[in-house]
């Protein structure tokens, strides 16, 4: 039987609560209150539009080149073998549910359990996607959820589409990112040795996982180039998993539906859907956060990381998958939801 982490057997901690799952609490009595709350949305846009940005040159220098290798793995795609291609894209895949499953719906939020073989298998690809360890994608995405749109929010979407999209990467964290998440507890992610292990040796197994290996198998398995498996498998698909993951703070935080809150920002987006596997159902997150499918439909609409984590939990890898009840979304629909923007899909 697997190794299991005692920490994670247990009932989410009192701090975890409080700083993940506020939203699934309707506070507003009236309506009255609900057109209030957007007035007062639209008066911080107003507000947060001014803040001075500090860009930190060295990360744009570090982009620009990122994205030219990028963009040039792409036009070798053209001239590489098939097996380079089916390689990058099942990469991208690996990468993406190290994000989906592992740091956002597993660590960050807590909507599931996973054992300890589960946990190493999304530590692994969470490092492939090379989005910053664990440890601090997840104390991020929690400050995101307790403050979102305000200055703590690390890509407030409140600062314009590219600051959301890549430019919070591009300059100085705002104070009270800084501030507000030292003040969050994160004893359940300290306790987990997973994490540990990861976050210190984070650097030299990016470099392995995120760019040697995705060079050197395509070179040895079936004779592609060391230069086209570089740039194809490692830098054309380290980027675009970014730019997947990104579409979520950008897009799913401008457009699509609002069927469960319209008073706040994040949307309903089949387009983001398709490219981050499964997390453009973004109003219903931001509405129910510890829900395990980030969605009322389940495994449907290309949410490919909840049918992972429901493989994972049919063979006993993952288990205590949380999921809001029909009735519980039926009352938050009927309260703050756009009744008028009913899903098109």
């Amino acid at each position: 039987m697997a190794p299991r982490n005692n920490l994670f057997d247990t009932p989410l901690p009192d701090y975890v609560e409080r700083d993940i799952v506020p939203s699934l609490i309707d506070h507003h009595e009236s309506d009255e209150e609900d057109e209030n709350a957007i007035q007062n949305h639209s008066a911080l846009k107003q507000w947060v539009s001014t803040e001075k940005t500090i860009i930190v040159w060295r990360n744009v220098f570090i982009f620009i080149l990122l994205h030219l290798g990028a963009l040039y793995g792409f036009y070798l795609c053209f001239s590489a073998k098939i097996m380079t291609i089916i390689c990058a894209f099942i990469l991208y895949i690996m990468g993406g549910l190290g994000i989906t499953a592992g740091s956002h719906r597993l660590w960050a939020h807590r909507s599931y359990k996973a054992r300890f073989p589960l946990r190493i298998l999304l530590a692994i690809f969470q490092t492939m996607a090379f989005q910053n360890c664990v440890y601090e994608w997840s104390r991020d995405h929690r400050v995101h959820h307790k403050y979102s749109e305000t200055h703590a929010d690390p890509h407030n979407a409140n600062r314009g589409f590219f600051f959301a999209h890549v430019g919070w990467l591009l300059c100085r964290k705002h104070p009270d990112v800084i501030r507000k998440g030292k003040d969050l507890k994160m004893d359940d992610l300290r306790a987990d040795p997973v994490v540990r292990f990861q976050e210190k040796f984070y650097l030299p197994l990016v470099g392995l996982i995120c760019f040697i290996l995705p060079t050197i198998l395509p070179y040895f398995l079936w004779s592609e180039s060391l230069w086209n498996s570089y740039f194809i498998c490692g830098l054309f698909r380290y980027v675009f998993t970014l730019h997947c993951t990104w579409l979520v703070n950008s897009v799913a935080h401008s457009w699509g539906m609002k069927p469960y809150d319209r008073r706040i920002n994040p949307s309903e987006n089949l387009f983001v859907s398709i490219g981050a596997i499964g997390e453009g159902f973004h109003n219903y997150h931001h509405t129910f956060p510890f829900d395990y499918s980030t969605s009322e439909y389940g495994f449907k609409y290309f949410n490919l990381t909840t049918g992972f984590i429901n493989v994972m939990a049919k063979i006993g890898w993952a288990y205590d998958l949380k999921k809001v009840s029909p009735e519980m979304i039926k009352q938050r629909r009927l309260r703050t939801g756009d009744l008028k923007m009913e899903h098109q899909w």
